[in-house]
């Protein structure tokens, strides 16, 4: 494992999603505060952002070539060179508490993405699956801060995390319907690491999880729920991970600075910054929306 490097000084409110491009070979990411999606290019190391005028939670790139957001008023399409944003669908309209928060596509292409309750009380957010025909169902209820996602193809298994409840739950996941069964608890974290935020998985099937006010990405085996690994962050607040590179075997890791105190800038001038680490084990790629 290398050391941690700083890619992206962005100083983003709340920088989320990271999503590896393989035909661009950029790395696509959201600061959702910023209502912002941005596209990182490690060879020229520059990072281009648009705006796109509501918060953002999500973004996944399509096969057609432009994106599908998960944004604060439901599923947007995105066409990169136009910046033509166009509304697809709003399961949540009566929750204006509510914002998307994290979403990505499942190995079949079927988007998976869900919600957070900014205002209100808990327990009132969802998961929705949006399948290649842009139907949306929901799949999970009673939800508190939908967040990481990640598919063990060999398994047949999905993760999932609700943030509150500081576990990652386990399901059958069906690769024809995208139906989940049989839900256990994989992995259940102290109160005292942060909470658990994005996550992925690598090609041996362990577990790489961001804790949000925990200063760390750790690796986790979802059998026995026992740590492997962490990486150190200069900022509290880390907020997701994704494999990229040529290879798939540099770790980005996304931050945000969005409520620390003064005091706790000064300690970590780099919170909402961009982090990349290259590791010993290749990681699981950003699936397309096939729709």
């Amino acid at each position: 494992m290398d050391s941690l490097e700083l890619v992206v000084d962005a100083k983003a409110e709340l920088g989320e999603g990271p999503f590896w491009d393989e035909r661009t070979n950029q790395l696509i990411w959201v600061n959702i505060n910023g209502y912002s999606v941005n596209f990182y290019d490690p060879f020229t190391r520059e990072n281009v952002s648009h705006d796109v005028g509501q918060h953002v939670g999500a973004a996944v790139v399509r096969e057609s070539g432009d994106l599908l957001l998960a944004m604060r008023q439901g599923f947007y399409t995105y066409d990169i060179k136009s910046k033509k944003l166009i509304a697809v669908h709003d399961p949540e309209p009566n929750k204006t508490g509510n914002r998307f928060n994290d979403g990505k596509c499942d190995p079949q292409g079927r988007f998976w993405a869900g919600t957070m309750v900014l205002e209100g009380d808990s327990g009132q957010a969802n998961l929705f699956k949006m399948d290649t025909d842009f139907s949306v169902e929901k799949i999970i209820s009673g939800v508190t801060i939908s967040n990481g996602l990640a598919w063990d193809t060999e398994k047949g298994k999905m993760y999932y995390i609700d943030t509150p409840t500081k576990k990652i739950q386990s399901f059958d996941f069906h690769s024809e319907t995208g139906e989940l069964t049989n839900e256990q608890t994989a992995v259940t974290f102290a109160k005292n690491v942060g909470s658990p935020d994005g996550m992925t998985i690598d090609e041996e099937g362990m577990l790489w999880v961001a804790f949000f006010r925990g200063s760390r990405v750790a690796r986790f085996n979802p059998e026995t729920g026992v740590q492997l690994a962490e990486i150190p962050v200069p900022a509290s607040q880390v907020t997701s991970c994704a494999f990229g590179g040529e290879n798939m075997d540099e770790l980005y890791i996304t931050t945000a600075r969005n409520g620390l105190t003064s005091e706790e800038l000064k300690e970590q001038p780099h919170a909402g910054g961009l982090f990349r680490i290259k590791l010993d084990v290749k990681g699981a790629p950003s699936y397309k929306f096939r729709g």
